[in-house]
This record gives C-alpha cells, structure tokens and sequence, in this order.
C-alpha cells in the first residue's frame, strides 16, 4: 500500500489522526504542545510523539521549522484529503467501490436519527441536482 502524501493514499492510525488533528486545529505545534494536546486522551512519552511526528515528516504530511530548541510542525495535507483517502481505501477494499453499499451499511450499523436522515436526504437530493 503507497502511503505517501504525494500519490494520494494516505493511511494513517489511529495514534498518528490523533496527533494530526491537533495540528490541523493549531495550523502549527511543537512536539510538546502536540503531547500537552494529548494529555487525557492518550498518555504518550515525549519522545514517542517526537518519533511519530518525525515519521510523518518523512512520509511528505508534516513541514518541519525550528523556533529555538524547538521543531514546530505544519500539516502538508488537509483533514479532507486524508478523510477522502482513507474513506476512498475502505470502499475499494470492503464494499468493492460502492457508495451504496457503504451507506446501507452505515444506515444498518449505526443509529441514524431523523435529523441526520434529513441531513442525508438533502446530500441526496444536492447531489441528483449536480448529476443533471
């Protein structure tokens, strides 16, 4: 599986969206504001998250500047590139490439209610529009 930045899939754990959203609400953060974030959801080493920001500097979704002693990491992609990415794997490879079949399961697995449901429809109703 490509997970470079650059070839459109990205996969990322759990772990690394954790340190990722923090990023993309801060714009910008050192290693330690990202494990000050962190702190309650995940009790995580300094150096752990050091690493993991490094790794994803390496595979092109982090810029990197140093402020002093410190790193400050940027997000190099958007939450919606990653969202379209790793939404667009999951249908390939669970539901052979078909919205409807994810949305069915969707429907079936969780508890949609009416607000949602309308929320769904009006998508439905946009995107039957944009098809004309």
């Amino acid at each position: 599986m490509d997970e470079d930045a650059g070839g459109g899939d990205v996969q990322l754990s759990e772990l690394q969206l954790s340190l990722m959203r923090v990023l993309w609400a801060r714009g910008e953060a050192s290693t330690a504001e990202v494990a000050e974030a962190l702190r309650g959801e995940r009790d995580l080493a300094h150096t752990t998250i050091a690493t993991l920001l490094t790794r994803l500097e390496k595979r092109g979704l982090l810029a990197s500047r140093r402020e002093g002693r410190a790193l400050l990491y940027t997000p190099l992609v958007s939450e919606s590139e990653v969202q379209r990415s790793m939404v667009g794997s999951l249908l390939d490879s669970l539901f052979a490439g078909r919205a409807s079949a994810l949305v069915s399961h969707l429907l079936d697995a969780r508890g949609v209610d009416a607000k949602e449901l309308a929320e769904l429809q009006a998508l439905l109703k946009q995107r039957k529009g944009d098809a004309r």
